[in-house]
This record gives structure tokens, C-alpha cells and sequence, in this order.
């Protein structure tokens, strides 16, 4: 008897707690299952956008390969239009403007390449890679525009890193273009030792010719030993 009166006050005891508190903790448990179900659901609709976005991106790929045999853009154009609006957060969406932007400088068209490398530039990481390619990209296209002295002021912000030898590279031809063939030259040396340091062998032909166009004295090749003092210079 003693035990089922135990029992008894331990059930009237749950009940009074359920009454006072059993609704509310009902009500959290709902709600992280709904919050949990809710994230999951969330997740795996990111994931198929990115899948989508990537097998947007590798359409747009095959029409990009296949316009350069019949020289009609326009398809290629399109497909990457509709995955910048479609996927407008995605890096999808930044390759695809950037490759908009290159097939407008192939067109002539400055003002639109310009407009699709600002878009990149206001979404990518300032400090990230394609910061810096898009930045160099957009000087150049606005020194053909004839603005110089902005695409020099946008080369002026990178000064270091993996990029340095093409910045180097692009700020000796924006000062050519300006007549200033002595800052030229200096920047084009630049780039040139920049280019060694960094491995970049396959620019340093180039850097060659354009040095020795406003040179009458070659520059030194690699594993050329620098005279010694006292040594005439043929």
C-alpha cells in the first residue's frame, strides 16, 4: 500500500509538472526539430544550387569552345548572362561575367567589358586572386578607353604578390602609352626581375623586346656573368 502511495504522489507529482511546464518544453522541442529539419532542408537546397550553377557553368564551357569554330558568340553570351542572374551569389556567376567581359573586349565593346569586371570586383574577396586578375584586367581595358591615369592608380595597389610581374608588365605599357618611356623602362625592368624571382620564364621574352625597343643596350640574359670592374663592355 505504502509503495502504490509512492506511486501515486509521483504520478500526481509529473502531472502538476507537465501542467506547469509541460507545454513550454513541448513547444522548444518543435521548434528545434523544425529548426534542425529547416537547416537541413536549407542545406540540401545549396547544394543542388551548386550543382546546378556548376552544370550551368560547364554548358557554358562547351559553347564557348564550340563558337570558336563557328565564330557565333551569341549562344555562349546568352548562357552566361542567364547564369549571372540565375546564380548571381555563386563564383559560377563571377566566371561567367568575366568570361562576358572578355568576349566584349574581343567585340570592341570597352564599356561593357568594363561594366562586367566592376560587377566582379564588387563581389569577389578584395585580397583574393580574382580580385587581383579582374583589377588587372580592368586597367588595361580602361587604358585602351583612354583613361591612364585610373588604370595606373588601380596597378599602384598591387605591388607584391603572384601578380606583381603582370602588374609590372601592364603599368610599362600604360606608361608607354603615355610617352613616359623612361618610367616605362623602369617598369618593364621591374617586371622582368619579378618575373625571374617568380619563375615566370615565359614572359621574359617579351619583356625582352619591349626593353630593347627603348634600349640601344640589350638587357643581360640569366646565366650571362655581369662584366668584371675594369672589364670594357663590348
Amino acid at each position: 500500500m505504502d509503495a502504490y502511495r509512492t506511486e501515486e504522489e509521483q504520478l500526481e507529482a509529473l502531472k502538476r509538472w507537465w501542467d506547469e511546464n509541460g507545454k513550454s518544453t513541448l513547444a522548444a522541442i518543435i521548434i528545434a526539430v523544425s529548426a534542425g529539419f529547416g537547416w537541413q532542408t536549407w542545406q540540401g537546397q545549396q547544394a543542388n544550387a551548386r550543382a546546378e550553377a556548376s552544370d550551368a557553368y560547364q554548358a557554358l564551357l562547351v559553347s564557348l569552345s564550340g563558337a570558336r569554330e563557328t565564330a557565333n558568340l551569341e549562344p555562349a553570351r546568352a548562357q552566361a548572362r542567364q547564369l549571372k542572374e540565375n546564380f548571381s551569389g555563386s563564383t559560377y556567376a563571377q566566371f561567367a561575367a568575366m568570361h562576358l567581359a572578355r568576349m566584349a573586349v574581343e567585340a570592341g565593346d570597352l564599356e561593357s567589358a568594363e561594366r562586367e569586371l566592376r560587377w566582379v570586383l564588387s563581389e569577389v574577396d578584395p585580397g583574393s586572386d580574382l580580385a587581383a586578375i579582374n583589377s588587372l584586367r580592368l586597367a588595361r581595358v580602361l587604358a585602351s578607353r583612354g583613361e591612364t591615369d585610373q588604370a595606373l592608380a588601380i596597378l599602384d595597389r598591387e605591388t607584391e604578390g603572384s601578380y606583381a610581374a603582370a602588374y609590372a608588365l601592364a603599368r610599362g605599357d600604360i606608361l608607354l602609352l603615355q610617352g613616359r618611356e623612361a618610367e616605362a623602362r623602369e617598369a618593364y625592368t621591374d617586371a622582368r626581375l619579378l618575373a625571374l624571382e617568380g619563375g615566370l620564364q615565359g614572359q621574359l621574352k617579351s619583356l625582352d623586346q619591349k626593353l630593347e625597343s627603348l634600349s640601344p643596350v640589350p638587357p643581360r640574359q640569366v646565366d650571362e656573368p655581369a662584366p668584371a670592374a675594369g672589364e670594357a663592355v663590348e
